[in-house]
Parts: C-alpha cells; structure tokens; sequence
C-alpha cells in the first residue's frame, strides 16, 4: 500500500483494528484510509483530508506498526489512561538505553522465546519509533527484516481456511449486493 503512487495509508492502524480467527489468522479490520488522489485543496477535500495527506503519514504509519510490535513483544497497550504508568514508549526506552534487560520487557506469558529473535524485533521496533521521523524506515525494508527475522515465507504467511471462512465470504457477499 505504501509503494503504490499515490500511497494508500491507513490512518488508525493499531491493536484495537486487529483480530484473530480461531487459528490465529491476523485479520486487519477498521480502518480509515488517507489517499491522495490530487484533490487536495480543492472544495472536495476537506479540512480532515488535508491535516492527513502528507508524506509524514506514512512515518506515522510506521511508527504505529512499531508500537505494535512493542504490544506484542510486551503484552502491554500501548496507550494507558492511567496517570502513573509509565507509557510503552518509556518502557521500551529503558530497554533500548540499556537500562532493562530484555527478559523484562518481553511477555513473561509467552515462556521461553528465541532471545536473538526478541533482540531483533526490538530493533526494528526500535528503528520504527525514532523520534526523528526522517530517520524510520520505509515498511517495505521493515516487511523484509521482519520477513528475515521469522524466517517466514509466502506459504507460512498465507492464513490457514478458518472454519469461519465460509461465513467471512457469505458476509463479504452480502456486503458487497
């Protein structure tokens, strides 16, 4: 989506637009699409529109996959309304400074995990959260040091037939009439 010209990017990409099948099939629900089709400050645009179509959106973008790389490794959201915790991003932080050892800030529920593996995905998180902006990679080199990190192929990543999925397609179906 990002490669595409115009870049196609969703605007509310988080934990909460995901949901999984009962085999753990990723399913991407929700979301608000920015595109820029060139109508920018013409009277179809919108003020909305225009405080989202910019190049930074795709920054934001992947600085939101970097926050929910951190959920996942964590187990924690990313956003808390309480006012004495401490927020994701601070957390990661101690870790990234060296401040935490990286037993403390994975999950403890997911047992034992590959600490190379852990260690990487950190880093991409990491690299996905700069402060910085200009310094975050573009998802296509996040997509392939993710890619590199699990070892997953086109066949691993595919979704296994969910015994929801003719039920999914009977939706779409009467969705789309």
């Amino acid at each position: 989506m990002h490669q595409l010209n115009p870049p196609v990017v969703p605007r509310n990409f988080d934990s909460s637009t995901i949901y999984l099948t009962d085999d753990f099939a990723a399913k991407v629900s929700d979301l608000d699409f920015w595109r820029d089709t060139g109508t920018k400050g013409s009277d179809s645009s919108s003020s909305t529109d225009d405080e989202f179509s910019s190049v930074s959106d795709i920054d934001v973008m992947v600085h939101q996959y970097g926050m929910l790389l951190l959920e996942i490794l964590t187990g924690k959201v990313a956003y808390s309304e309480e006012e004495d915790r401490v927020s994701l991003e601070q957390l990661a932080s101690l870790y990234f400074d060296g401040n935490m050892p990286l037993a403390e800030l994975i999950d403890p529920s997911l047992g034992s995990f590959p600490q190379e593996a852990a260690h990487a995905m950190c880093e991409v998180a990491r690299s996905c959260v700069d402060p910085d902006p200009k310094k975050r990679p573009r998802m296509v080199q996040v997509a392939a040091r993710m890619k590199e990190i699990t070892a997953l192929g086109p066949e691993g990543a595919t979704p296994k037939v969910s015994p929801l999925w003719w039920a999914e397609l009977e939706i779409m179906s009467s969705e789309a009439s």
